[in-house]
C-alpha cells in the first residue's frame, strides 16, 4: 500500500471531555491538557492541546526542542518574551495566532493580575518542552504578578 492510497480501515478518534491527559510536560505553573497526542491517540506527528495561565503567572524560560508551536489565544491577554536576555516581547489578545521556532527560548506571559490566560497550542512532533535557567521579574519589561 502506497502512502497515497486511501485507507479506509482507519476511524477518528475523538478524546471527551474529562478524558485529557494532564500528565504533560510544564514549564513553572502553565497548565497543559493534552487532547490530540501520543498519550491517548494513535497520533505520532503532532500534539494539540489547551494551554492555561492564571492571572500574573509566568513560564519559567523554556524552548519546545525540534518541535514547530502554534498557538491562538482563546481567551485572555498573552505576551511572550524572547530574544537575549528576554528583552524582546509580543503582545496577543483573544483571536491572535502565534508561530514559535523550534529551540527558541521564551518565556510566556499572562498579562492580566485579574483574568486567566487561555491558549490553544499544537506542536509537531510532540509536546516537547525543555526548561531552561531562571530570569527574575524585573528582566521582563512590564510583567507583574498579581
Amino acid at each position: 500500500m502506497s502512502e497515497t492510497e486511501l485507507r479506509w480501515d482507519l476511524v477518528p478518534q475523538v478524546t471527551r471531555a474529562g478524558e485529557e491527559d494532564t500528565h504533560t510536560m510544564s514549564s513553572g505553573g502553565c497548565i497543559r491538557v493534552s487532547g490530540v497526542g501520543p498519550q491517548h491517540t494513535d497520533a505520532t506527528r503532532i500534539w494539540f492541546g489547551r494551554v492555561s495561565n492564571e492571572p500574573g503567572y509566568r513560564s519559567l524560560p523554556h524552548h519546545h526542542g525540534e518541535a514547530e508551536t502554534g498557538g491562538y489565544v482563546l481567551k485572555g491577554k498573552g505576551r511572550i518574551y524572547f530574544g537575549e536576555n528576554y528583552s524582546d516581547y509580543l503582545d496577543m489578545i483573544e483571536g491572535d495566532w502565534v508561530f514559535v521556532p523550534p529551540f527558541m527560548p521564551h518565556v510566556e506571559c499572562n498579562m492580566s493580575v485579574t483574568d486567566e490566560l487561555i491558549w490553544l497550542t499544537t506542536r509537531t512532533p510532540d509536546n516537547i518542552v525543555v526548561n531552561l535557567e531562571e530570569v527574575d521579574d524585573s528582566v521582563l519589561v512590564g510583567f507583574r504578578r498579581a
